[in-house]
């Protein structure tokens, strides 16, 4: 400690002093090794509230200050804009003493502030990657001038950009940079839920010639308070009465400092609504929030507040938005509606609580509606959400195991972004030149001079892009309307929403707009629509009493195939869980009894009423997918299957032909050791446009793209095989 603490800046220390630290944490000292003595990049990793941020910044601005940087010298990539104002601040408060600027850089910062930047560029820039790429566009003539003595380049919350177009993005940035400037600054990469570190090392150091150094502390070790609860929801309940579930969380909640994480918008909005009320009923003070991503910048911020301000309780409901690092100070508790859809982000929830040296402190609360028995099937009588949060606990608690991140092979969303993005800095260049440029960023390593030609012929035939009378390349007419509104930055899709205003106060938004009269929840209050305008996309709203609804689609995300194959252990073993609360451990009791009745722990495929069968595959999603795919393809006709519906991952229903029900397994696995690979599953009138730009990619090459990047036939025959070895197959 003593040794590190020496070496760092005085204003650094005299930080340290002030604030009353007792130490430097081990990630800080480690840190502060790997940046003051080698030249390597660094990967920290530690848990939530372990300090890693100022570990990063400790030393890299006692090495700005001892040796200023003649342009911005460290550069700071976040994956939300709330993060770096949260950082901003911290930064702030940390360089009040030293001649360091920090600039914060994002669609919600002034014109005049940038411009400050822009005249005098120096110190610390906190950005996008949408940001970024703005600036390596539209200043691509000052690049050299803001970016020539960048000396670190520090990526928060890595793992949300992993395995990402967007994090493919990030490296592009820094390549075309380092390209530009002849420099490859340091990078740091910052994650609290890491665990293969190799793949995360690979990721960081692409393109550069610097080795990853991953210090390994023993960190903090920290108690953990854990329990899960189960309710039944019915539609018989009066709506003027809070139920069972919602008073519940309410006893939880009440009076402490909560974070309530659900896994859609739509779940956040209806607990704050129905917890308001029971407030209200009760004559308590109204302390409740909610952030998500269609709530207005202004009461995301309000929500921020009230969870940081000392001693005083608040209650917010979110969804991810607040799931990554922003400080909100101590919590009481978090609580979990439902099972978060991983283990890492089950970390990163409950990471939220328990600081201060406190037990961290996480409820999980599953609901599901009560299955009437004579309607219901098999597969509908199982309770998902309680599995896979009990799975997804006891992989934690068991292993230590986290889900590894899958690289993206194919990026094509993302080669026709940077294609234009390039053309667009630079005005024109040679279809070589571009193709060097192009062929020199690591993301496209898969890419083939072939697939590129066959992209560049496409686009200049729909109009992307046109060939001057001296053969080199440039922005189409059609390409120039695309890449000039300020959406083109962003690699990821975003909704045409509505803006909802109660007189000049923005709410937020939402995707359709109600009718005249009619309501709906957003920011946890109920809205009744005054007048709706279609070209501006206004919603114009006065506040309503009572409780409302909303829906925003969402997708469902990506579940590991260990998570599936753990609940299917939670299904059979005998073993009751500590962290189970009376009416969680009756429903895992009642689903057990279930399961051993049909004799499910002997077989995965089970018949049910009216000519249909079950396959509970104990897969994750990608090998669920590839599955589908394969009995679409090539079970249909021999099998007679008129319908394949079901839940991916967790089951699916199959109407096959009469006495065909005996032949479903052989079939499957007989195909599983054929050569089939993923590229024969698809059609060729198939090519699924899933990221941004995949409408204007040639079908070849998405199917190319989709067979690689989102099946996995290897997996699909492994877990086949272990169907076989484990004699639970019919």
């Amino acid at each position: 400690m003593s040794d590190a603490f020496s070496r760092l800046a005085p204003f650094i220390q005299e930080y340290i002093y002030h604030h009353q630290w007792t130490e430097l944490r081990p990630v800080q000292i480690a840190a502060c090794q790997v940046i003051f003595d080698t030249d390597a990049h660094l990967l920290v990793t530690a848990a939530t509230a372990a300090g890693k941020t100022e570990a990063a910044f400790l030393p890299i601005l006692t090495l700005l200050h001892t040796n200023p940087a003649t342009t911005i010298g460290a550069l700071y990539i976040s994956p939300i804009k709330a993060l770096i104002n949260d950082q901003f601040e911290r930064l702030n408060d940390l360089l009040k003493e030293a001649d360091i600027p920090v600039w914060h850089w994002h669609g919600d910062v002034s014109q005049g502030r940038k411009n400050k930047l822009l005249k005098n560029p120096q110190g610390i820039l906190q950005i996008t990657p949408e940001s970024l790429e703005s600036l390596l566009i539209n200043k691509n003539n000052d690049l050299l001038r803001l970016f020539g003595d960048l000396r670190f380049v520090i990526i928060d919350e890595i793992h949300t950009f992993m395995g990402s177009e967007r994090g493919c993005q990030i490296i592009c940035q820094l390549q075309r940079l380092a390209q530009l400037t002849q420099k490859q600054p340091r990078r740091i990469g910052l994650s609290a839920t890491l665990s293969d570190y190799s793949l995360a090392e690979d990721w960081l150091s692409s393109g550069t010639d610097k080795p990853v150094i991953t210090p390994q502390t023993d960190g903090i070790k920290r108690q953990i308070k854990l329990a899960l609860e189960h309710f039944y929801i019915t539609d018989e309940v009066d709506e003027s009465e809070a139920t069972a579930y919602e008073q519940y969380i309410f006893n939880l909640s009440k009076s402490r400092k909560c974070l309530i994480f659900a896994n859609n918008r739509t779940r956040t909005e209806s607990i704050i609504a129905s917890l308001r009320q029971i407030a209200i009923e009760q004559g308590l003070p109204d302390i409740y929030h909610v952030h998500h991503g269609s709530i207005s910048a202004s009461l995301r911020q309000a929500a921020e507040n009230a969870m940081r301000e000392p001693n005083s309780p608040a209650v917010t409901a979110a969804t991810l938005t607040l799931e990554l690092g922003i400080d909100i100070g101590h919590l009481d508790r978090v609580i979990q509606l439902e099972s978060p859809l991983s283990v890492a982000s089950f970390l990163q929830r409950l990471g939220r609580s328990g600081r201060r040296g406190e037990a961290a402190d996480m409820r999980f609360i599953c609901a599901e509606e009560k299955p009437l028995l004579s309607e219901a099937s098999l597969p509908e009588q199982i309770p998902w959400q309680l599995l896979q949060s009990i799975a997804i606990i006891q992989l934690y608690l068991e292993e230590q195991w986290i889900e590894p991140i899958r690289p993206i092979k194919y990026p094509l969303s993302l080669l026709y972004h940077q294609t234009m993005s390039i053309l667009t800095a630079t005005g024109e260049l040679s279809p070589n030149a571009l193709a060097k440029q192009i062929f020199s960023l690591p993301p496209f390593a898969a890419i083939s001079k072939e697939d590129f030609q066959l992209l560049l012929r496409y686009l200049i035939d729909i109009g992307h892009i046109q060939h001057t009378e001296q053969g080199k390349l440039i922005l189409g007419l059609i390409g120039e309307k695309i890449v000039r509104k300020f959406q083109f930055y962003a690699v990821f899709a975003e909704q045409q929403e509505y803006i909802v205003k109660q007189g000049a106060t923005q709410i937020g938004s939402i995707v359709t707009p109600p009718a005249v009269g009619n309501q709906f929840a957003l920011a946890g209050r109920s809205w009744e629509v005054v007048e709706v305008d279609f070209k501006k996309k206004a919603i114009f709203v006065k506040q309503a009493e009572g409780k409302a609804s909303i829906y925003w689609r969402g997708s469902s995300g990506t579940i590991h195939t260990k998570v599936l194959q753990r609940m299917q252990q939670v299904l059979f073993e005998n073993i009751e869980y500590s962290y189970l609360q009376k009416n969680a451990l009756q429903r895992l009791c009642q689903v057990r009894q279930l399961v051993q009745q049909v004799g499910l722990d002997k077989q995965n495929i089970v018949q049910l009423e009216k000519g249909k069968c079950c396959i509970f595959p104990w897969m994750g999603t990608v090998a669920y997918r590839t599955l589908e795919k394969l009995l679409n393809s090539y079970c249909r006709e021999s099998l007679e299957i008129t319908s394949i519906g079901g839940l991916n991952p967790y089951y699916f229903t199959i109407k096959l032909g009469k006495d065909k029900f005996k032949y479903l397994y052989p079939e499957i696995a007989s195909l599983c050791e054929q050569r089939i690979n993923s590229e024969d599953l698809l059609s060729t009138s198939e090519a699924p446009e899933i990221q941004k730009y995949d409408q204007f990619i040639p079908h070849p090459l998405l199917r190319k793209a989709f067979a690689s990047d989102y099946l996995d036939m290897r997996e699909l025959k492994q877990q086949v095989a272990q169907w076989r070895e484990e004699n639970i197959a019919q």
